[in-house]
């Protein structure tokens, strides 16, 4: 009898173990950008979480508890590193998690600040060949914590790399149609020198690389004068940063928000911005289209604009003469 329980303990233990065994491995970034680069690589061979949300800003993000228990529930966390999530490093040694964290910028030429010193610009995934860099580490990563899946890692990270070729020229491609002298991207904060470096944009942003910094008069200033110097008709606002402020730059400029630009994180998962490729390709169609058609945008404002005070103040004429009848309509 005993015999017989101990096969069956045995056989259990077995049972579980495979299924331990069996079970995908876990990867948790730090951002939707990175989850979805996993994605990519991992295919159905991965399971993925995020810590901040869609739409949320990394910079300022607060870990909740339920981020240390995704923490400790992972096989493997992908960290973008240069100073982007200065809570994290915090959060993993709290929790107390058995997970390989990876430094996913690892060999990233990183621009560095030129106030600041040993300060860098975190945003290296705006140049689809910095893609390039985070899809190898990430490659890399998975292949070591599931070697038995080498070859199939392998096949998907060399589709993934020939579609970031091809965004990386389309971007190149893209940007030729605007005029030279129009290259001037302006923006909230300072999330786009590594996409205007690769692609030949001059950046002008309202405050520096964290949204955590707020700003100055010198940099309304600034950005006023590259506006004026520079002729271009339209100035953006980005997803994850309250609109206040460019959009007021905006109006005292006589210039158009040009469109919505993803920088911090990804658009909705079904939107043409849920995915890393998906976001290059949206803001540079959104640049482009503002950069080259902002006059005829502005013009096509101000005809909305005045066809809607017309119908207002027709309105308003109506409803005047409405009550001036049945003043003296009550009158007599």
């Amino acid at each position: 009898m005993n015999t017989k329980n101990n096969v069956l303990i045995l056989s259990l233990l077995l049972l579980c173990f495979s299924a331990i065994k069996a079970e995908k491995p876990h990867v948790l970034a730090s951002a939707s950008i990175f989850q979805d680069m996993a994605k990519n690589i991992g295919g159905d061979l991965i399971t993925t979480d995020l810590i901040v949300p869609i739409g949320g800003d990394p910079h300022l993000y607060d870990p909740v508890p339920k981020d240390a228990k995704k923490v400790v529930a992972a096989d493997l966390i992908l960290i973008n590193g240069l100073t982007f999530e200065g809570w994290i490093k915090k959060l993993v040694a709290n929790a107390g998690t058995q997970a390989t964290s990876v430094l996913i910028t690892e060999g990233v030429d990183a621009i560095r600040s030129t106030e600041y010193e040993n300060a860098t610009d975190p945003h290296a995934w705006m140049s689809a060949e910095n893609g390039k860099i985070y899809a190898k580490n990430i490659y890399e990563a998975l292949r070591n914590i599931d070697p038995k899946n080498e070859k199939q890692y392998e096949e998907n990270y060399t589709k993934y790399i020939a579609q970031l070729d091809a965004l990386h020229k389309y971007i190149h491609e893209q940007i030729q149609n605007i005029p030279e002298d129009q290259r001037v991207l302006v923006t909230s904060h300072d999330a786009f020198e590594y996409f205007g470096k690769e692609y030949g944009l001059q950046l002008e942003a309202i405050v520096g690389i964290s949204t955590e910094a707020e700003a100055q008069t010198s940099d309304l200033i600034r950005v006023t004068k590259a506006i004026k110097d520079s002729g271009i008709k339209a100035v953006f606002i980005e997803s994850t940063i309250n609109p206040k402020m460019i959009k007021q730059l905006a109006k005292d400029n006589n210039v158009i928000i040009g469109g919505e630009l993803f920088a911090d994180s990804l658009g909705e998962l079904d939107g043409p911005a849920g995915t890393y490729i998906g976001m290059l390709k949206t803001n540079t169609d959104n640049i482009v289209r503002g950069l080259t058609k902002g006059e005829e945008l502005r013009h096509k404002h101000q005809d909305q604009s005045s066809s809607t005070n017309w119908i207002w103040y027709l309105g308003l004429g109506l409803a005047f003469i409405l009550l001036l009848f049945l003043v003296i309509k009550k009158m007599t």
